[in-house]
């Protein structure tokens, strides 16, 4: 584990600078964006905004080559962990993503487990009752899950919302009411109330996955010969396949929690953007275009390091389950 554990430190520190270099290769920087804006909403000269941005390049430290950036910004992190300075919002980025990380991981996390809950128990249902009408509901849902893209269901929901009910609030975390109140029951469902179409559609997407993965492998693994002598004892058809068939059935689907949960939060990313909910996602599309560099990559190394993460944990969980793997290292 300790082996596997340092490949991933390394492989967060190739993400990162791939991630670097390739915001940088937009044509461009925050500079020029600023000579944009200074432009076409106050007024400024070609010459004068051109020498506005050349001034603010160099105070920034976008003149520098791309490699001291990097290394600059490595360094901030490994030795004070300094994650940098947003541009845009003139404040440091880890001020600026910790106030929005915590309702982004809080949402993936119970999206993750309803959608793994959700999907193993369709998953199973769906395979006790194979070729059958339960068998095609389940399959059908799993279907629309995996190929109706999110932010479609997300226009859906929207339209839904601001047309058909009339909803207030849309596009916040919480209601006027709850806005400066202190944490509380009240405060927690209206946060839920505001969020469940988040849940919603990156709880529909991630438990088609799980749905199918699940099914599949105990179909797999009720083919297995030791299925058939746990039958030949005289165990009813639910006892064999919940003492003796899903266990087993179940390496796969763990395996599969390490790369989901990305998945979870790039959902996340996704419809919070379109409804506009004030989390890492609209963040994220706001310094891609405002070409924020320390935002973004910071934001891409997060994402990176709760994949390296989740299959550390899967590879745990996976060794706890069946002492027969073993985790080397």
């Amino acid at each position: 584990m300790a082996r596997r554990a340092l490949f991933g430190m390394l492989l967060l520190f190739v993400v990162s600078m791939l991630c670097f270099v390739l915001i940088h290769a937009a044509p461009g920087d925050y500079a020029d964006q600023a000579k944009s804006v200074g432009i076409s909403q106050y007024g400024m000269s070609e010459a004068a905004a051109q020498e506005y941005a050349q001034r603010l390049r160099v105070r920034l430290g976008l003149d520098r080559p791309i490699a001291m950036q990097y290394l600059t910004w490595v360094g901030g992190i490994l030795l004070h962990g300094d994650f940098g300075q947003s541009f845009a919002a003139n404040k440091p980025v880890a001020q600026l993503i910790g106030e929005r990380l915590p309702y982004t991981l809080g949402i993936a996390v119970v999206c993750h487990v309803l959608a793994t809950l959700i999907g193993a128990g369709l998953g199973i249902f769906a395979a006790m009752h194979q070729n059958r009408l339960g068998d095609a509901g389940a399959s059908l849902v799993a279907f629309i899950g995996m190929t109706v893209p999110r932010f479609v269901m997300a226009l859906i929901i929207l339209y839904w919302l601001a047309f058909v009910v009339g909803a207030s609030s849309i596009g916040s975390l919480h209601s006027p009411a709850y806005t400066l109140a202190p944490w509380s029951l009240g405060k927690m469902w209206d946060v839920a109330l505001h969020v469940w179409p988040v849940v919603l559609i990156a709880v529909f997407g991630g438990l088609a996955y799980n749905m199918r993965i699940m099914r599949s492998n105990l179909l797999d693994v009720m083919r297995q010969p030791f299925i058939e002598a746990a039958r030949a004892r005289g165990l009813s058809r639910t006892a064999v396949v919940m003492r003796h068939a899903m266990p087993n059935a179940l390496h796969p689907l763990i395996m599969h929690q390490g790369v989901i949960m990305p998945y979870m939060i790039s959902g996340e990313l996704e419809v919070a953007l379109i409804l506009s909910i004030p989390t890492i996602g609209p963040l994220m599309f706001d310094s891609l275009t405002q070409q924020d560099v320390f935002v973004t990559s910071t934001i891409l190394l997060l994402l990176s390091a709760v994949l390296v993460a989740g299959n550390l944990l899967a590879d745990l969980a996976l060794a706890m389950l069946d002492p027969r793997v073993r985790v080397g290292g």
